[in-house]
Formats: structure tokens, C-alpha cells, sequence
């Protein structure tokens, strides 16, 4: 054969293939359906395990954030005769003073002359981070939350009037705190020192989960983000929180659906759910234990905390 007639029989094949179709250079409309119809598949699929390795991170964070918190009172305590340091979460001074909700991080004042304002001027030494007074599941952390605790007693928060601020955290504080657990339970006594006395409880941090605060009334509220959740914006001087409208019911409560963390007094950190929580109610007279009354437009509301950790 000779080379023209070879080329001639080689340009007829490849026109045969061509027209019967099995020469192809693109994708078929069918098939870049069935293809996208697989991407959407995947997607709906890794989504929602995105989302549970994301919480489970946080969870984790949140864990090691109590572990510090508990080692730092723990050093404070092991250099200050085995004592923690005083609660901050109060308003006044002197004779006229009032328990405040537990999250507090800095008052506005110191309750006497001898006692720091600010958790930091007594952890600082011993916790340089103030992520690890930060809850990872809250939706917006404070803009400030560093330079607050850097500053300590001398925190003033730079967008509002020069004068001392509070400042309110995302983990409820309970070392030396005294709250109200009602007519039958009486008081709960936070933890003085790694030896406790008989009478205290072992709790030194939770997760904030709370009812009827006076930043979101009639309303759940957590630093942990549960079933339909919206957010309570921050403040001036504290971060948002996740709440959710509500009548204070044990079937609400168990209904948040959803896993909360405590640190305690021989440094573990383990989960509880609502419904092993018991109210605490904020104390507005020392003397006597009498709680905030209910819709006081100022009142903290409920905080719950877990019941195996009152005694």
C-alpha cells in the first residue's frame, strides 16, 4: 500500500470514529448533574461531622480553660496559707455591700480597702491568658477581655465614661461565693481553700447556665450554645450569651439539650447535664441570705449548678 492510500484509509477511521461519538472532548449535561448531585451529597454529609468536630474542639478548649482556672486558685492557695482568693463578685463596700451574679470578673469597687476588685490582681501571677476565662462555645468574646485582665484593679474600659467598670465573664466563679438555694436547701457556700470545711461546697467553676437575667428576661441563658438558641448581644462590660425564651420549667431545662462543664476543688473537670443542676439565687442581703427578688429589673436571675458538686 502505498503511503497516500495508507493516509487516506487513517483520515477515513478517525472520521468514523468521530461521527459515532466515541471521540469526545467535554462532559454531557447529564453527567455534570450527576456529578454536582455527588458534591451536594458530600457536602450534606461533611457538614454536619464539620460542625460536631468544631463543638467537640471547643469542648475541649473549654475543659483545659477549667483545668488552669482550678490549677491557678490552687497555686494562689498553696502560696497564701491554703486559702483562695476572695470572691469579686460583689457591689459596695464597706458595712453596705450585695452579693453579684458569680461571672464577675472585675467590680466596679472593692468591697474594703484590704481586698483586690479584680480576679486578675489576684491570678494574674499564675494565669497570663484571659482566654482561659473565656468560654470558646460563647458567640462573641469581649474586645477587651486581654487588656481588662492585663490591667487588673486599674481596668477602665477606654469606650465609655473614666470611671472604674465592671466586667463580667463567660464561666461562673465560686470560690468563696455564697449564694441562696432556697428555703429547704439554705445557702451555698463556695470552696475557702483546697481543704474544704464541712459545710462547703467543692464547685470552684461552671459553665454559665442561668435563668431570667435582667439582659434577657423570661429567657435561658448559657455561655454553651443549645437548641434553639439565639444570641444576647454584649455589653460594656460583657460578652454576648446564648439565650432562649422560656417559663422556667423542668421540661424546658431538659430540653436545652445540652452539655455543661465544672471544674472542682481537686482540679478535675467533668460534664453535667441541666437536669442535674440545682437554681442558686443571687443574695442581695448579706445578713440575712435573702435573694434578689423576682422581677427586680436588676435581678442576675437563677444560675444552676451541678448538684453532685454542693457538697
Amino acid at each position: 500500500m502505498s503511503a497516500t492510500a495508507y493516509r487516506e484509509r487513517l483520515d477515513s477511521q478517525s472520521r468514523k470514529v468521530v461521527c459515532r461519538g466515541e471521540f469526545r472532548t467535554g462532559f454531557t449535561l447529564i453527567e455534570l448533574l450527576v456529578v454536582l448531585g455527588i458534591i451536594s451529597i458530600l457536602t450534606a454529609t461533611l457538614i454536619p461531622v464539620l460542625g460536631k468536630v468544631r463543638q467537640q474542639a471547643r469542648r475541649v478548649i473549654s475543659v483545659g480553660n477549667m483545668r488552669e482556672i482550678a490549677g491557678a486558685v490552687t497555686c494562689y492557695a498553696d502560696d497564701n496559707n491554703g486559702r483562695y482568693p476572695p470572691s469579686v463578685a460583689t457591689l459596695g463596700f464597706g458595712n453596705n455591700w450585695n452579693w453579684q451574679e458569680p461571672t464577675y470578673l472585675t467590680a466596679y469597687r472593692k468591697r474594703s480597702t484590704a481586698m483586690y476588685r479584680s480576679v486578675s490582681a489576684y491570678l494574674h501571677r499564675y494565669l497570663a491568658e484571659a482566654d482561659s476565662l473565656f468560654c470558646p462555645s460563647a458567640p462573641v468574646k469581649y474586645k477587651y477581655l486581654q487588656q481588662a485582665w492585663d490591667a487588673g484593679d486599674e481596668w477602665n474600659n477606654p469606650d465609655i465614661a473614666p470611671l472604674p467598670e465592671a466586667l463580667l465573664g463567660t464561666y461562673c466563679l465560686y470560690w468563696n461565693y455564697t449564694g441562696y438555694l432556697g428555703e429547704d436547701a439554705g445557702l451555698f457556700r463556695g470552696p475557702r481553700g483546697p481543704v474544704r470545711g464541712s459545710r462547703e461546697g467543692r464547685i470552684l467553676v461552671t459553665d454559665y447556665l442561668g435563668y431570667d437575667h435582667f439582659r434577657s428576661p423570661k429567657a435561658y441563658g448559657s455561655c454553651e450554645r443549645f437548641r434553639h438558641a439565639t444570641v444576647t448581644e454584649g455589653s460594656d462590660i460583657s460578652s454576648a450569651f446564648w439565650s432562649r425564651p422560656g417559663q422556667w420549667t423542668s421540661e424546658e431545662l431538659a430540653a436545652l439539650n445540652v452539655k455543661l462543664y465544672a471544674g472542682y476543688v481537686d482540679g478535675h473537670v467533668e460534664s453535667y447535664l441541666p437536669t442535674d443542676t440545682v437554681p442558686m439565687q443571687v443574695i442581695l442581703h448579706p445578713e440575712t441570705g435573702e435573694p434578689y427578688p423576682d422581677n427586680a429589673g436588676i435581678s442576675p436571675g437563677i444560675f444552676y449548678l451541678p448538684r453532685l458538686g454542693l457538697r
